[in-house]
């Protein structure tokens, strides 16, 4: 500053500055004047020059143009001349200035409601006959209609050049992106994938937008913009209003409309009468908008942020230019608001005008100021004695009774001595603290971008995490029923876990999986089908049977074959159930994974599954005897959820679990059945050559084999044979290694006439071809015994690709006898009816869907399980069904009779299904299959040699 006046009066302004920065201190109108009216240009450079310190400070300030004014207007349209363009942040500084640009959103709805009132169409439509006569209020209603056509060709905006329309686009998409982020939160309720819920707020967005400006129509949404509620609920606006409600709600737009327009209305009739009232809108509608934009509880803390009140600079007001009747229209708003506003102004007079801005002058000579009790030398003390005073007294002056001077203004008249220019190295400018506040740091666009890049690379992040480990995810959330884990050989994923929701098991198969993969996804939407109708028609008077078998495919078990015939034999119990029966039964499906390699995470879901829904009764399934078959069957024992399997042999399970129940012979049981086969191979007094054959359970879950490999080595050295060295082949990337043993049991001093395999059904064929092709096998009769995997084996004499090798006989066990029950049950009848790819077709017993006996078994278990829940027709509880699992006996079904009424808490108990089967080559090279001995479902007569014999 390069006088002493300027200097003072910049440390002043800091002052209030640095006290803005902590409080809300009073903004007075600062009209500074000099003493000598020949220094009054001198006062006009000193505005200047504040206000060149302000920008460089950092300041919001606009400048009013206060020139001459045309003649023809009165004071009062001069000064709202002055204010019309500060509606424009552009007026407010550049882009130095601290934080974003201001919003004026109620000057523009002020100036717009001016420029409808004065458009020149508007002319003929105000009303002319008196108010409250039946013409007046006629006139008035088609003035109103006009009013509001005129204004929403405005879009309710004052006129703004053609470049701004971007910028109105801008701040329509800003008031339309919480119903854009409202629509995709809806969208993400439905759990679609990430991308349609973003296209969809997007969408909703760009529809808001395009129907926010059909031309001649309101914007979307008026009534609930900041400036609507202001101009509604304001009550400096009470005395235009005539009794129309205020009311101002999102689910009442007619109502809230109506509310608006009339108020519009009322409003343009008092700015059509003029007077002071157009004056002192504007002034309010600045005032808010400046207090809003420097309100601390907003949601961006603009007001932390914005460490500077804005200023506005007049350089000489005077009664040419209406600068006089602006300073008293803003001292009377704020009389008459009595709220703080931020804005504080500068403004220079000359000083013969000086006394206009005493109330009632009307521009006699200037008016001393009132002594102060104060008398400093310097004019820097003066200046904080003037404002302190003025501060103090500022609650009387408002009173209407004190007419001396205007409450707000603070008047500084300059002495002559204090506006002499300084020497260039004696200017000074003071400026306050500037130290940027640490909401400004926190809350600022930098911060917020690099939340939300963070909370975007974390969302990312948690998105691809939950798609890797979930079946079914969504952009944040997953179905966490379902996981995907690595499938046997790590070739892939599988989905393992309790279908629910969304999750269907066939989409995740392999690509490798045929035609059993289409039955599979067809047997799904059949039991979603018939859960739907159970769930829409009988809510409370149905109990749910959880089926738990492998579903998936891989590169080593290409078809899930079992899981798909034991499906089929849930599914066809379900619908015999629901068309028979008044409690109705609903299947949920569980995926162990290929070979059931993931069943401790399968029962880990059901268990869970289980706790919150009280309708789960028990599972169906778990046909796999492995490693973790204990664990799983303990984990649903402790959720006190009962297991009927149709197809586990485990000898263990029922001696150490009370919640297992059965319909397979045991593995014991099958040994010693074989026993009866391997006794007629003994010649007397001779003791022939046995070796037990299995697969190497070392690196693999399977338990099966393992239990076969110890029994069927008991039973043999039981019945007298001659135990050669057990052997264990090892299967890699799906294949049996086969054929260094092939060669130590066929080059052997010692050639096994009989060999107990213990393996799977997928290792006999290539155990076939390396005995057929050794030397000391290929031309000796040979006898393989082995457990009932074998039974899922299709020889070539029903169709099938399985073979034995010249030579050789296979003698194997098989859990199902059906031809014996087929004539007592229903089962056949209902598969036809109940399987579409039946239809047309006949059922039998020995048709290639039925012949492993799966179908059948797991039919069973289904109607077995399914009694237990529904005793005396009414849903049982998950505890009572377990109990009453011991009391069932059902007759008729696929296997005969199913009884557990015998069955020991921790035991075997008897009344299997058991036959046991033989396999030769024919002189036609067909491997032909027969039974020897039998035994249905229910009977405990046990089998002996007689019935069994091989001659």
């Amino acid at each position: 500053m390069s006088t002493e006046a300027g200097i003072d009066v910049q440390r002043q302004l800091e002052s209030l500055i640095q006290d803005f920065r902590t409080s809300d201190p009073p903004m007075p109108v600062i009209v500074l004047h000099a003493e000598d009216p020949a220094d009054d240009d001198r006062v006009v450079e000193l505005v200047e020059e504040l206000r060149k310190g302000q920008q460089r400070h950092g300041t919001r300030l606009a400048v009013a143009p206060t020139g001459p004014q045309p003649e023809d207007l009165d004071p009062t349209a001069r000064a709202v001349r002055l204010l019309c363009d500060l509606g424009d942040s552009r007026k407010w500084g550049d882009r130095s200035a601290a934080y974003r640009p201001y919003s004026f959103p109620r000057l523009g709805l002020v100036r717009a409601l001016q420029e409808a009132t004065e458009d020149p169409e508007m002319r003929e439509h105000w009303p002319t006959a008196p108010a409250g006569t039946p013409d007046g209020n006629a006139q008035r209603e088609r003035a109103q209609t006009h009013l509001l056509r005129v204004l929403a060709r405005q879009r309710w905006r004052p006129r703004r050049p053609s470049h701004r329309y971007r910028q109105m686009l801008l701040t329509d998409v800003q008031q339309f992106l919480p119903m854009g982020v409202l629509g995709a939160f809806t969208a993400l309720l439905t759990r679609p994938e990430w991308y349609i819920a973003v296209l969809a707020g997007i969408g909703l967005m760009i529809l808001l937008a395009a129907l926010n400006h059909v031309p001649g129509r309101a914007p979307l949404f008026l009534w609930l913009r900041r400036e609507s509620r202001w101009f509604l609920t304001t009550t400096f606006l009470q005395s235009a209003a005539r009794r129309q409600s205020t009311s101002v709600r999102l689910l009442r737009p007619v109502r809230s409309w109506r509310a608006i327009a009339a108020r519009a209305y009322d409003v343009s009739e008092a700015m059509r009468e003029g007077g002071p009232f157009p004056l002192q809108l504007y002034v309010l509608a600045l005032f808010e908008d400046l207090r809003d934009n420097h309100r601390r509880g907003s949601w961006d803390l603009r007001g932390f942020k914005r460490t500077r009140p804005p200023m506005l600079f007049l350089r000489r007001i005077g009664p040419e230019n209406g600068g006089i009747e602006l300073i008293k229209a803003v001292s009377d708003v704020r009389s008459r608001r009595s709220e703080l506003d931020p804005l504080l102004i500068v403004a220079g007079v000359a000083a013969n005008d000086a006394a206009l801005l005493d109330r009632g002058a009307g521009g006699g000579p200037p008016v001393t100021p009132p002594p102060s009790r104060y008398r400093p030398s310097r004019l820097q003390q003066r200046l904080r004695d003037w404002y302190d005073e003025w501060a103090g007294n500022l609650r009387a002056d408002q009173s209407p009774s004190r007419t001396n001077a205007l409450p707000w203004v603070l008047r500084i008249p300059l002495p002559h001595e204090e506006l002499v220019q300084l020497r260039e190295s004696d200017w000074r400018c003071v400026r306050a603290g500037h130290r940027p506040p640490l909401t400004r740091v926190v809350w600022s666009t930098y911060s917020l971008v690099l939340a939300l890049a963070l909370a975007v690379t974390a969302g990312a992040v948690r998105s691809y995490d939950l798609h890797r480990t979930y079946c079914s995810a969504g952009l944040l959330t997953a179905n966490r029923d379902t996981e995907l884990r690595s499938a046997p050989g790590g070739d892939g994923t599988e989905c393992v876990g309790i279908a629910t929701g969304d999750v269907r098991f066939g989409t995740y198969l392999q690509d490798t999986a045929d035609e059993k993969g289409e039955r599979l996804r067809e047997l799904e939407d059949l039991v979603n089908e018939e859960n739907a109708e159970v769930l829409r028609s009988h809510p409370g008077d149905y109990v749910t049977v959880v089926y738990a078998g492998p579903l998936s495919s891989s590169p080593a078990a290409p078809s899930p074959v079992k899981g798909v015939e034991e499906l089929t034999g849930v599914y066809l119990a379900q619908r015999v159930v629901n068309e028979n029966h008044t409690v109705k039964l609903r299947v949920l499906l569980a995926n162990g994974g290929a070979d059931m390699g993931h069943q401790r995470v399968t029962a880990d879901a059901i268990a869970e599954y289980a706790e919150h829904d009280p309708t789960v009764v028990g599972v169906v399934g778990f046909g796999r005897d492995l490693q973790s078959s204990p664990d799983v069957t303990q984990r649903l024992h402790t959720a006190g959820v009962p297991i009927v399997s149709g197809t586990n042999s485990a000898t263990y399970l029922p001696e150490d679990f009370s919640n297992w129940f059965s319909l397979a012979a045991p593995d014991k049981h099958q040994a010693q059945a074989l026993g009866l086969i391997a006794r007629q191979m003994l010649t007397p007094g001779k003791a022939p050559y046995a070796l037990v054959l299995a697969r190497d359970t070392e690196k693999s879950q399977d338990r099966y084999t393992s239990e076969q490999a110890a029994y069927g080595g008991e039973m043999l050295e039981r019945e007298g044979f001659r135990m050669l060295p057990g052997q264990s082949y090892r299967v890699a990337n799906g294949d049996p290694e086969l054929r260094l043993h092939a060669e130590r049991i066929c080059q052997g001093a010692n050639v096994p006439s009989v060999i107990y395999f213990a393996g799977r059904v997928e290792d006999i064929g290539p155990l076939m071809t390396q005995l057929s092709t050794q030397p000391g096998c290929a031309n000796r009769e040979i006898s393989i015994l082995t457990g009932d995997d074998l039974s899922k084996a299709r020889f070539s004499d029903t169709g099938g690709r399985d073979g034995v090798a010249p030579r050789i006989t296979l003698y194997h066990a098989a859990l199902a006898e059906l031809r014996e029950a087929a004539s007592r049950t229903a089962f056949y009848e209902n598969a036809t009816h109940h399987l579409p790819w039946l239809e047309g077709r006949k059922a039998t017993y020995d048709a290639a869907d039925f012949a492993s006996g799966q179908t059948a078994l797991s039919h069973d278990a289904t109607r077995a399980l399914y009694w237990a829940a529904s005793r005396e027709d009414v849903p049982q509880s998950r505890a009572a069904t377990w109990v009453n699992l011991r009391s069932v006996r059902l007759d008729g079904m696929a296997t005969g009779t199913i009884d557990f009424t015998d069955a020991p808490l921790y035991g075997e108990r008897h009344g299997h299904s058991i036959l046991l089967k033989r396999v030769r080559r024919t002189p036609e090279g067909v491997s032909q299959t027969e039974v020897l001995c039998s035994r249905p479902a229910g009977s405990t007569e046990p089998l002996d040699v007689q019935e069994c014999a091989i001659d």
